[in-house]
C-alpha cells in the first residue's frame, strides 16, 4: 500500500458509480451499477505477474461482502454489466484495456451511461483522471443524427414490450413505459450528447441539474424544464413506493385493485381513481416532450415485441419475442447481436457501422423470421458479416433499399449453395449494389470488356488468374440471383452461364498462351482451339456444371519444334500448354477454382492425349468413334481459340455430322445406353429431372437420335441444341403434340434443374420438405406448391418416356431407388 493509514490512496483501484448510483439518484431498492478498473502506474506496488487475477479476486470479495445475504440482510445488490464487453472481460479491467475498448468499439449507449459516471470508492484521484482522459469519448464535438438514433433505439426497442405500448396505470412500468422516467432521462442525455462536446456547462451528472443547464443554455424552454422536473420527482416518488412494498427492484404498478389502492394511499391520494387522475397527465406530459424531440425517428422495434440487446443477461421479453417469431435459439441470437454491438467483427468496428446495423437489426430479424429455417439463416448472415472487411457501405445500402434485405433473406434461407458462396466470398454481393443489376443480363460483348478491364489492373500472371476467379464467382452469383428473382428463366440462365464460361475460357487461354510463350516460344503456324461439349456445347450450363472440353491444335507440318528459350517438340508443346491451361482453370487457390474440367469425351477417352491434332481428330471421328461419341459430337461447338481455326473446325464438324449411319444400329445402341444409365445411375426421386426416366436425359437422347438418323439435315443446322434438333428434325418422326410435349417438358425440367443447381449442392432427397426452396420453385415454375410440382414432373416424365419408347425402344423396367 502507498499509505497504510489510507489504503485507497494511490492504490490504483478505481470504483466508478454508474447510473442512478453515480448521479446520487438511487431508489429505495436499487441495485448499484459499478465499474471496477485498476491503474498499475499508481503508487501501490503489485508484486505479481498476473495483476488482473489479483484485482479480480479483490473484486469478487468486495461484491460478496456487499450482496451476501446473512441474518442481518445484505448491503446492496451489485451490477457490473456496464463494464466494457461484459460477456468477455474480467470483473476488474486495466485502464489501458478500457481506453483501447472505448476508443475502438465504444457504443453510443455507453457514452450516455458515462454521463452519470463518478468515482465513488478506491483511488478517487485515479478515477477522476480516468474520466478526464475518457472525456473525448463521452463528449464528442460532433454527434450526427445516426448516433443519436442509436442511443434512442434502446428506448424504442423497450417500447415494444408488452404493456409499454400505451400509457396506462394498472400494470404500467413507470421507469421504462411510455411517459416514464427513462424518457425523461433520455430526453436529457441525448441533448447532452449532442451539445455537451462543445458546451461544458451541459455536462451535469444529475437529471434535474442537467434539465436546468439545458434551459439556461436555450436548448429547452422554461415550461419544458419545469414540466419534466416536476414529472421526474413525482414519478420517482411513485417508484420509491412501489419498491417499498416488498423491497424488490420493481418499477411496475400493481394490476389488482388492492395493490393499486395501496400505492395510491402511499402517494397521499384518497383512492386509486384519484391517483390515476394525477398520474396519467404527468406521463402524457413527459411523452409529449419526449416525442417532440424524436418525432421523426424511425421505429427500430420488431412487430413481434421486445427487441433489446443491451446488458449482460438476456432480456426475458426479448427471448419471448424471438421464440414467438419462430426462432429456436433465441439466446444465441441475442448473444450474436450483442457481439455486433461490441464490434467483434471487422464489419462493425466503426461506430457508424454499429449505428446503422442497430437500426437495421429489427428489420433483419423480422425478415429471417419469415423463412422456414430462421435460425440457420440468421447465423449464415452472421458468417456473411464476419467475412466483410467493412460494413458502412453495405449497411447504408440495405437501409436505403429494403428489397435487398428480402433478397438476402431469400438467399440465406432458400439457397444454401448461394449462401455458402456469399459467406465465403462476401465481395460477390457487391454486384447487387451496382445500379445496373436490376436490368437484364449484360450482353456477351459487354461482359468480355468488363473482364478485360479487370485483367488489365494486374501485371502478374497469378494476379490475373485470381481476378478471373473473382469475376467468375461474382457473375455466377448474379446469374443465380436473377434466376431466383425471376429476372431470367431457366433457358436464359443456361445461355448466361455458357457465355460466361466461354468468355473466361478465351481470356484464360490468351493469358496461358502468352505466359507459356515467354519460356517456350511458339510453334510455326501453331494454333489451338477449345471444343465445347455436352451442356457447354448446347448452351445449357448450370451453376454447378463441369466443362466438357476437347482441345485441338494444328501447326506447319515442316516445323516440329518451338522457337523459345526452352524449345519443345510440337506435340509436347501443345500437350504442356493444355496442362498449363487446365491448372489455370481448375487448380484450387484462395479464390477457389474457375471450373471443374472433364476430358472424357476426347478421342479414346481417358486413354487418349489431352490435345489432338485436327486431322487426327477428324479421322478418328469419321472412322473409329463409337455411337456415344457421335452422340456427344452432335452438341459440339468450337468456343475459344484462334478465330480462323475455329471456323475450320466448324466445317470439319459439319462434315463429320453429315456422315451417314445405319439407323437401326444407332437406334439399338441408344436404347441399350439408356437402359444401362437407368440401371447404373437411378434417380433419387422425380425432382432428379436430369436422370429420371422421361427426364432431360431422354429428351437429349431423342434429339441426338434424330440428328444421327438424319445426318444431312443435322449438318445444316446452325444451332445444334437439344430444342433446335427436336423442332427442326422432329416433324418426320414426331407428331405436333409430341414435339410440344418434349419442348414444354424440356423447359420445365431445365428451369427445375437450374434452380436446383443454384440453390443446392446436389442432395435432392429432402427437396419436398424444404419450405424455402419450395416457395422459390413454386414462384419461378408458376405452380402453386411443391405437391403440384411433383405431380406435374411425374406426369411429364411418363409422357416423355412414352415418346422415347415409341421412337427408340421400350426400356426394360429395372429397380430404382423409388422401388
Amino acid at each position: 500500500l502507498a499509505d497504510t493509514e489510507n489504503p485507497s490512496s494511490g492504490s490504483g483501484l478505481i470504483v466508478l458509480g454508474m447510473g442512478k448510483f453515480g448521479a446520487a439518484e438511487l431508489n429505495y431498492s436499487s441495485d448499484i451499477d459499478i465499474i471496477l478498473l485498476f491503474d498499475l502506474s499508481r503508487s501501490m506496488t503489485v508484486s505479481t505477474d498476473d495483476p488482473t487475477s489479483l484485482f479480480v479476486r479483490l473484486a469478487r470479495q468486495v461484491i460478496r461482502v456487499l450482496q451476501e445475504r446473512t441474518g442481518d440482510g445484505y448491503v446492496f445488490r451489485v451490477d457490473l454489466r456496464l463494464r466494457p464487453d461484459p460477456g468477455s472481460t474480467p470483473l476488474a479491467i486495466p485502464v489501458e484495456t478500457a481506453f483501447n475498448y472505448y476508443e475502438a468499439y465504444g457504443q453510443n449507449w455507453e457514452r450516455a451511461a458515462f454521463i452519470k459516471a463518478r468515482p465513488v470508492a478506491g483511488d478517487i484521484e485515479a478515477g477522476r483522471d480516468f474520466l478526464n482522459e475518457l472525456a473525448p469519448f463521452i463528449w464528442r464535438k460532433y454527434m450526427d443524427f445516426a448516433a443519436i438514433q442509436d442511443v434512442h433505439s434502446i428506448k424504442r426497442q423497450i417500447h415494444a414490450h408488452k404493456g409499454f405500448g400505451d400509457i396506462a396505470v394498472r400494470g404500467h412500468n413507470v421507469k421504462l413505459g411510455r411517459g416514464g422516467i427513462r424518457e425523461i432521462e433520455f430526453f436529457v442525455q441525448t441533448q447532452q450528447l449532442i451539445a455537451g462536446g462543445r458546451r461544458e456547462s451541459l455536462r451535469r451528472i444529475r437529471t434535474v441539474d442537467a434539465l436546468a443547464a439545458l434551459r439556461e443554455d436555450g436548448w429547452i424552454s422554461a415550461e419544458a424544464e419545469k414540466a419534466m422536473r416536476d414529472a421526474y420527482w413525482y414519478l420517482r416518488d411513485v417508484e420509491h413506493r412501489i419498491q417499498m412494498v416488498a423491497d424488490e427492484q420493481s418499477h411496475t404498478l400493481p394490476e389488482d385493485d388492492e395493490g393499486l389502492e395501496r400505492i395510491a394511499r402511499m402517494m397521499g391520494n384518497a383512492s386509486a381513481n384519484e391517483f390515476a387522475a394525477r398520474l396519467e397527465p404527468v406521463m402524457r406530459s413527459v411523452e409529449g416532450h419526449y416525442a417532440a424531440l424524436f418525432e421523426k425517428a424511425p421505429q427500430l422495434t420488431g412487430k413481434g415485441g421486445n427487441l433489446v440487446f443491451t446488458g449482460d443477461e438476456d432480456d426475458p421479453a426479448t427471448l419471448e419475442t424471438l421464440s414467438n417469431m419462430g426462432f429456436n435459439k433465441p439466446s444465441q441470437i441475442i448473444s450474436t447481436v450483442k457481439g455486433w454491438h461490441y464490434g467483434r467483427l471487422h464489419a462493425v468496428r466503426t461506430s457508424q457501422a454499429r449505428e446503422l446495423l442497430t437500426e437495421l437489426t429489427p428489420s433483419l430479424i423480422e425478415s429471417f423470421a419469415e423463412v422456414s429455417n430462421s435460425d440457420e439463416s440468421f447465423f449464415a448472415f452472421d458468417r456473411f458479416l464476419s467475412g466483410l472487411p467493412a460494413g458502412i457501405q453495405f449497411f447504408a445500402i440495405l437501409k436505403s433499399n429494403p428489397k435487398l434485405i428480402r433478397l438476402l433473406t431469400l438467399i440465406l434461407g432458400s439457397a444454401p449453395r448461394l449462401a455458402e458462396i456469399i459467406t465465403r466470398k462476401p465481395h460477390v454481393f457487391d454486384g447487387l449494389i451496382d445500379p445496373s443489376f436490376s436490368a437484364s443480363i449484360p450482353e456477351r460483348a459487354e461482359l468480355a470488356q468488363r473482364l478485360d478491364r479487370a485483367l488489365e489492373r494486374a501485371d502478374l500472371y497469378e494476379a490475373k488468374l485470381d481476378i478471373a476467379r473473382q469475376f467468375a464467382a461474382e457473375q455466377k452469383f448474379l446469374i443465380g440471383i436473377r434466376l431466383l428473382t425471376g429476372t431470367v428463366n431457366g433457358r436464359q440462365a443456361g445461355i448466361a452461364f455458357t457465355d460466361l464460361a466461354e468468355i473466361l475460357l478465351q481470356a484464360i487461354l490468351d493469358q496461358v498462351v502468352k505466359e507459356f510463350a515467354r519460356r517456350h516460344g511458339h510453334v510455326a503456324g501453331g494454333r489451338i482451339a477449345i471444343l465445347g461439349m455436352g451442356r457447354l456445347g448446347s448452351r445449357d450450363l448450370t451453376a454447378g456444371s463441369d466443362l466438357d472440353l476437347i482441345f485441338l491444335y494444328d501447326h506447319d507440318a515442316e516445323w516440329d519444334e518451338s522457337d523459345g528459350e526452352k524449345p519443345l517438340a510440337a506435340q509436347q508443346y501443345f500437350f504442356r500448354l493444355v496442362q498449363r491451361l487446365i491448372t489455370a482453370m481448375s487448380a484450387p487457390t484462395a479464390e477457389g477454382i474457375l471450373y471443374e474440367l472433364d476430358f472424357r469425351l476426347r478421342p479414346s477417352g481417358n486413354a487418349g492425349p489431352l490435345a489432338t491434332q485436327i486431322d487426327a481428330f477428324s479421322r478418328y471421328q469419321a472412322k473409329e468413334a463409337w455411337v456415344w461419341e457421335s452422340q456427344a459430337l452432335i452438341r459440339a461447338r468450337p468456343i475459344a481459340g484462334d478465330p480462323e481455326f475455329l471456323g475450320e473446325i466448324r466445317k470439319a464438324l459439319d462434315a463429320i455430322v453429315a456422315i451417314p449411319r445405319d439407323a437401326a444400329s444407332v437406334t439399338r445402341e441408344i436404347a441399350d445406353m439408356r437402359g444401362t444409365l437407368d440401371a447404373e445411375k437411378p434417380p433419387e426421386n422425380e425432382f432428379d429431372v436430369k436422370r429420371a426416366p422421361g427426364g432431360l436425359g431422354d429428351i437429349e437422347f431423342i434429339s441426338q437420335w434424330l440428328a444421327l438418323i438424319k445426318p444431312e439435315q443435322a449438318a445444316l443446322l446452325d444451332d445444334r441444341s437439344t430444342l433446335s434438333a427436336i423442332r427442326e428434325l422432329g416433324p418426320d418422326h414426331l407428331d405436333a403434340g409430341e414435339i410440344e410435349t418434349l419442348v414444354g417438358s424440356w423447359e420445365l425440367f431445365t428451369a427445375m434443374l437450374q434452380i436446383q443447381r443454384v440453390c443446392l449442392e446436389g442432395d435432392l432427397s429432402g427437396i419436398a420438405a424444404d419450405k424455402g426452396l419450395g416457395l422459390v420453385l413454386s414462384e419461378q415454375l408458376g405452380l402453386p406448391d411443391i405437391d403440384t410440382i411433383s405431380r406435374e414432373l411425374i406426369d411429364r416424365q411418363k409422357a416423355v418416356r412414352g415418346i422415347f419408347e415409341r421412337c427408340i425402344a421400350r426400356v426394360p423396367k429395372k429397380k430404382s431407388s423409388r422401388d
